[in-house]
C-alpha cells in the first residue's frame, strides 16, 4: 500500500489533516449527522470532491460492515492521498470519540457515578436528534428526485421500521428495484450517481474529480497484485494479535473472547450500529457476563452524544468486560487494554474493506448498471436513516416506549405519561435554529448543552 502523494489536485496532506480534524470533531447525531457534515464541509463548503462521486462513494460504503460514516472518511481521504490519507481520515474520524468513551468508562467503572454527564449531555441528546432530522431532511433532498425513488424510500421506512427487515435484505431489494427499473425506465433510475453533472459545475469541477478525470492515479486502477498486498496486511493486522493471544494466553482468556467476538460483529454490523446493539448487550450480559443489566443503555448514552461512530459503544463493552475479568492485571489497567484491543478489532476491517474495494468501485463508476442500482440504494438508505431519526425520537422524548405487534407488523407505542417536555422542548429549538435560522452545529449544541444543564440542576 503505497503512501505516496495522490494527483495534483492542490490539496496539501496538511490542509487534508486539518479539515478531518474538524470533522472528527464535528461527528455527532450517529451516522446521518455524520454524514450531513462531511458533505457540508468536503462537497458544498471546500468543494474538494463532486456530489456524484461523494453519493457513488456513499452507497459502496452503506454496503459494507461497519460504520459507514467512518468508512467513508476513509474512501474520500484514499481518493485524495492514497493510503496515508485513508488512514489518516478514517483513524482521526475515531479517535476523538475514543479518548472520551475511555475516559467516560474508567470514571463509570472507578466512581459509577455519571451524574454530571448525565447533566451535561441531557440537552446535547436532544440538540443530536435535531442534527440528525435535519440530516435526512438535507440527504432526501439531494438523493429524491422523483416518484420512483420516494416509493423506494418509503417501502425501506416501512420495512425495517413496521417489519423489521434486515438491512442487508432491504439493500438487496433495492438493488435489484434499480438494475430492473433500468432498463424498463432509466431516466427514473439515473440519480445520484456515475458522471452525472454537478451543480454549480460553472464554477469548476470538484478538485479532486478534475485531477482524476484528468489524470487517472495509479491508485484508483484495480490490481490484483496491490489486492493481494492489501489482503495480506489488513488480514495481519486484524488477526494476527488475535492468534499471538491464543497462543500466550488461551482459549478461554477474556481478551481472546472480546477479540473473537467483536471480530465477528465487524463482518456482521451490516445496517449499523443499531442492527447489532440488542445482540451484544444480550451476549456481553447473558452469555459473557461482562456487563449488568441496564448497562449497556449507559454506555449507548455515553456513544450517542460523544463525536464517532456509534458502534464506539462496544469499546465500553470491551473495557468492562476486561475490567471485572482483569486476571492477573490491576483492573483498571486490564479495562484500558480491553478498550483497546476490543477498538482494534472493530476497525481494522473497516479499513481493508476500502483499500481492497475502493479501486474497483472507482473502476465501476460509468457503468449505467451500477448506478441504477446505487440510485435505489441511496432512496433506500434514506428511508433507513428515517427509521433511525423515528426511533431516536422516541427515546428522546419519552421515557418510555413499548413495543407490540400486530401479526408481521412491530409497533413502538410510547407512554404519554413519560413524555419528557424539556427534551422536546431543545430538540425543538434546535431544529429551528439550525433548519429556518442557519446556526452552525456546534453552536447549537453548546447552547443546548448550557440548557441542559441548568433544567437538570434547577428542575430535573
Amino acid at each position: 500500500m503505497s503512501a505516496e502523494s495522490g494527483p495534483s489536485h492542490g490539496i496539501s496532506l496538511g490542509d487534508a489533516f486539518r479539515v478531518w480534524v474538524r470533522i472528527s470533531l464535528l461527528s455527532f447525531g450517529g451516522p446521518a449527522g455524520q454524514i450531513a457534515v462531511m458533505h457540508r464541509i468536503l462537497v458544498d463548503e471546500t468543494r474538494w470532491i463532486s456530489e456524484s462521486r461523494f453519493l457513488h462513494a456513499l452507497n459502496y460504503c452503506m454496503l459494507l460492515p461497519g460504520p459507514e460514516a467512518q468508512q467513508l472518511a476513509t474512501y474520500i481521504g484514499w481518493l485524495l492521498h492514497r493510503t496515508l490519507g485513508g488512514l489518516i481520515a478514517g483513524i482521526l474520524f475515531v479517535l476523538p470519540g475514543a479518548v472520551v468513551i475511555l475516559g467516560l468508562s474508567i470514571l463509570y467503572a472507578g466512581f459509577q457515578e455519571l451524574s454530571f454527564v448525565e447533566a451535561l449531555f441531557f440537552g446535547i441528546k436532544a440538540a443530536v436528534l435535531a442534527v440528525v432530522i435535519e440530516a435526512v431532511l438535507r440527504i432526501g433532498r439531494r438523493a429524491l428526485k422523483n416518484a420512483a425513488m420516494y416509493t423506494i424510500a418509503a417501502a425501506a421506512f416501512i420495512g425495517i421500521f413496521f417489519l423489521a427487515i434486515p438491512f442487508p435484505i432491504i439493500v438487496a431489494a433495492a438493488a435489484a428495484v434499480g438494475v430492473i427499473g433500468n432498463r424498463l425506465s432509466p431516466a427514473y433510475f439515473a440519480v445520484g450517481s456515475g458522471h452525472e453533472a454537478d451543480s454549480g459545475a460553472e464554477d469548476g469541477s470538484p478538485a479532486v474529480d478534475a485531477a482524476l478525470e484528468d489524470d487517472v492515479s495509479d491508485h484508483t486502477r484495480p490490481s490484483a497484485g496491490r489486492s493481494v498486498r492489501v489482503l495480506a496486511i489488513c488480514l495481519t493486522l486484524w488477526l494476527g494479535p488475535l492468534i499471538a493471544l491464543f497462543a500466550v494466553l488461551g482459549p478461554t482468556h477474556v481478551y481472546l473472547q472480546e477479540g473473537l467476538f467483536f471480530s465477528k460483529m465487524a463482518v456482521v454490523t451490516f445496517g449499523g450500529a443499531y442492527a447489532v446493539l440488542a445482540y451484544v448487550a444480550q451476549q456481553a450480559v447473558d452469555n459473557y457476563g461482562w456487563l449488568a443489566p441496564g448497562e449497556m443503555l449507559d454506555g449507548l448514552g455515553m456513544a450517542e452524544t460523544t463525536p464517532g461512530p456509534l458502534i464506539m459503544v462496544v469499546q465500553f463493552v470491551g473495557f468492562m468486560g476486561a475490567y471485572r475479568n482483569p486476571g492477573m492485571l490491576d483492573p483498571m489497567t486490564a479495562g484500558i487494554l480491553g478498550a483497546m484491543l476490543t477498538t482494534w478489532v472493530t476497525f481494522v476491517p473497516c479499513f481493508l474493506w476500502i483499500f481492497l474495494g475502493a479501486p474497483y468501485i472507482e473502476a465501476l463508476r460509468g457503468n449505467r448498471a451500477l448506478a441504477a442500482a446505487l440510485s435505489a440504494i441511496t432512496a433506500a438508505v434514506v428511508g433507513v436513516v428515517l427509521n433511525l431519526a423515528v426511533w431516536f425520537a422516541l427515546h428522546v422524548v419519552f421515557g418510555e416506549v413499548e413495543e407490540d405487534a400486530a401479526g408481521a407488523v412491530r409497533l413502538f407505542i410510547p407512554v404519554w405519561s413519560t413524555i419528557d417536555w424539556a427534551a422536546l422542548a431543545i430538540a425543538a429549538g434546535a431544529l429551528v435554529a439550525m433548519l429556518r435560522f442557519k446556526v452552525g452545529m456546534i453552536a447549537t449544541l453548546f447552547v443546548s448543552a448550557a440548557l441542559g444543564m441548568v433544567y437538570f440542576y434547577t428542575v430535573a
